[in-house]
């Protein structure tokens, strides 16, 4: 029974070129080129990933390589080794030491209103 509640997962073999779509959590450890978009899930991008992707999800946890942008409802997090080129928009951002970043980021308080002003910094940061 745990296995059905569990993400799904996408193998470091397996190469994916277009649109993913889901409403569950989702960990890729293969290729992909185009776009994921899971807005009310988890996205894990795996160590041995190596996407060239836009990404939406609730909430977005990096450890592989990522050449994309990546809009998140809740928290990205940026783990030691992985390696982000594109811009990050998103309530909250942790970047551990030792992940190479290189874009813009957005963090906002308030997806959902129309004429809001970004309470954070929007800078490019190379950690």
């Amino acid at each position: 029974m745990a296995a059905e509640n569990g993400p799904a997962r996408i193998g470091k073999t397996v190469i994916i070129c277009g649109e993913l779509k889901g409403s569950e959590d989702l960990i890729v450890d293969g290729h992909v080129e185009g776009t994921i978009t899971l807005p009310e899930s988890r996205l894990t991008i795996g160590a041995n990933a190596n996407i060239a992707a836009d990404l939406t999800a609730k909430d977005v946890l990096i450890l592989g390589q990522l050449k994309g942008n990546v809009h998140a409802t809740g928290r990205v997090e940026l783990r030691a080794g992985c390696n982000v080129e594109g811009d990050i928009r998103a309530l909250r951002l942790a970047v551990e030491d030792n992940a190479v970043f290189r874009g813009k980021v957005d963090l906002t308080q308030a997806s959902g209103k129309g004429h809001e002003t970004p309470h954070a910094a929007q800078t490019g940061l190379a950690f």
